[in-house]
Order: structure tokens, then C-alpha cells, then sequence
């Protein structure tokens, strides 16, 4: 009993060992020289190169990876599955239950973090450099503890389980090292949230004069600004639209990018990065964007100025 208690107490002291290196944050300044760090160019350009040519713009995989069909991207959710199996197995070995167990969580963490990376090398081949340079180095410290969870995983299932619980521990630390690394990527780098400005809070209720319809181009959309923010504008003779003209994805500038037909619907491409919106109201056709553009209602007065409001969500 004494030598049990012992043992859990030794494994208890490693894993709070893991967990503190898995919660640690890496130095500022660390990852601004990785994100400055150009000799890493040398293997980022290449391969997300091979990437998009591999998952062409606008083909139905490289939207389900991005996470169009759900409006969200699909790589968060799925590396948490792995992360929280991972964090499981490192508990499940402290208090020495059925190895079974331990190999199950273990099994199922290693079997989500598929899908999970390839999502996420989806959405790294259509970011700027300096995000793709931070990505590359998390993307080679995940599958260094992706390497030793497996190895962890073959252990187990060889009976030696002492190493393979050294190996997870090991493991549980990369990968928090990882999480550190893709945390700095959506939150500092905002890799992930929606660049598209909010007219929720930024344009008042009610209807805005924009511009005189003479003055806008037939055909071509250009910019206009209401307020804070930049706005898409489109006139098809005395028909406009209007949308957001920051792309949700990358905030790269809507009224530069081409006017193209996806099906029936009229449709624009960002010039950035290929995400295609339609025109009527902001949805997304293709990635890599997943928010739709804020979109406007449009009154034309009899005096030709255009008018604007916020459309309202149905």
C-alpha cells in the first residue's frame, strides 16, 4: 500500500511537471523572432505552395477543412479533442487505473489529431508569412508530441508501460508548447477570428446617405466609407449593393478583388486569399473565409443618393 501511494505520489509529481510546462507561456519575445525568422521561408513557401496546389481554392475538401459548411474553422475544435484526450491520459496514469483505459483515451487523442492537422496546414497555406512562420515551428513541436504519444501508444501495447507513461508526460509538454504556439496565432497574429468589421456596433439604426448613384462606376465596385468603416459598393445601373469591404478571412480589400458567377449567384473573390462571397448578402461560396461579409439594405431616394442601413439577421 505504502509503495503504491509512493508511486502515485512520483507520477503526481511528474505529471503537475507537464502540466506546469503545458501551461507556460513562451516569451514575447520568442515569438516575434520566430515570426521574423526568414529562413524559415525556405520550407513555409515551398509547402504551402504544395498545399493549395494539392486543395485548389473553391474545391469542396478545402472548404470542408476550412469549416464553410459550419460557418466556423474546423481546426480548433478538433485539436481540443486531441489536447483533452492527451490531458486525460496523463490523469489516467496518475491514479494507475486499467491500462486499458489509458490506451483508449490515448488511441482516440492520436486519431483526432488527423483531422486536426490537416485543417489546420489548410488554413496555414492561405495566411501572411509572418503568421505561417510561427505556424511552421507549431506544426514541428505537435508532431514531435504526436511522435511520442505514439510512441507512448506502442509501448503500452507492449506492456511497458512505465516508459510509455514517461513518453506521454514528455508528450503533454510539447504539446502545450504547441497549444502556446496556436494560442499566439489566433489571439496575438488573429490568425482565426473574423476580420470583417462589426456594423452591428460601429453603424447606428436607421438609414445612412452613402453617395449620389452618378457617382459610382456601372460595374465596377469600388470603396466607400460610412463612418468607421470601409464598405463594398456595386452599381449594375440603378441597382447597388453593399457590403463590408474588409474579407472576413485576412481583411484583404473586397472592392479589388474579380466579379465572378458561381452558379447563377453573383459572386466577388478577395484579391488576397480567394475567399468568394455572395453578392446578395455575404454568404460564403468558398474558403478559406468561414464569416460572412456584413451586408447592407440599399435605397435609392428620387434624388439618386444612396442610401444604407445594416441588414438585419433572419
Amino acid at each position: 500500500m505504502e509503495e503504491t501511494s509512493k508511486s502515485i505520489n512520483s507520477r503526481g509529481r511528474t505529471l503537475r511537471r507537464s502540466l506546469g510546462l503545458a501551461r507556460m507561456s513562451l516569451p514575447v519575445g520568442v515569438t516575434d523572432r520566430i515570426e521574423h525568422m526568414r529562413a524559415l521561408d525556405r520550407v513555409v513557401v515551398p509547402l504551402a505552395k504544395l498545399i493549395r496546389r494539392r486543395l485548389p481554392l473553391g474545391s469542396a475538401a478545402r472548404d470542408v477543412l476550412h469549416g464553410v459548411p459550419t460557418g466556423h474553422p474546423l481546426h480548433p475544435p478538433l485539436a481540443t479533442v486531441s489536447l483533452g484526450c492527451f490531458t486525460a491520459t496523463a490523469v489516467l496514469d496518475v491514479i494507475d487505473v486499467d491500462p486499458r483505459a489509458s490506451q483508449a483515451v490515448l488511441a482516440t487523442g492520436l486519431a483526432a489529431a488527423i483531422p486536426a492537422a490537416a485543417a489546420g496546414l489548410t488554413d496555414w497555406s492561405v495566411l501572411h508569412l509572418e503568421q505561417q512562420r510561427v505556424g511552421l515551428v507549431h506544426v514541428l513541436v505537435n508532431m514531435a508530441a504526436i511522435g511520442l504519444y505514439s510512441g507512448s501508444l506502442i509501448l503500452r501495447l507492449s506492456g511497458r508501460h512505465r516508459t510509455a507513461r514517461a513518453l506521454a508526460f514528455a508528450g503533454l509538454g510539447a504539446a502545450g508548447i504547441g497549444g502556446n504556439l496556436g494560442g499566439h496565432l489566433a489571439y496575438r497574429m488573429a490568425a482565426g477570428p473574423s476580420h470583417a468589421e462589426q456594423t452591428t456596433h460601429l453603424v447606428p439604426l436607421g438609414w445612412h446617405d452613402l453617395c449620389r448613384l452618378w457617382d459610382l462606376p456601372d460595374g465596377r465596385p469600388v470603396s466607400r466609407r460610412l463612418g468607421y468603416i470601409q464598405l463594398f459598393v456595386l452599381r449594375h445601373g440603378t441597382n447597388v449593393t453593399v457590403l463590408a469591404d474588409r474579407c472576413s478571412h485576412l481583411a484583404g480589400p473586397l472592392h479589388q478583388g474579380r466579379l465572378v458567377m458561381d452558379g447563377d449567384e453573383p459572386c466577388v473573390v478577395c484579391p488576397w486569399h480567394g475567399s468568394t462571397f455572395r453578392l446578395e448578402d455575404g454568404g460564403v461560396v468558398h474558403g478559406p473565409a468561414t464569416a460572412p461579409q456584413p451586408s447592407f439594405e440599399v435605397n435609392v431616394r428620387g434624388d439618386g443618393v444612396v442610401q444604407v442601413r445594416p441588414r438585419e439577421l433572419t
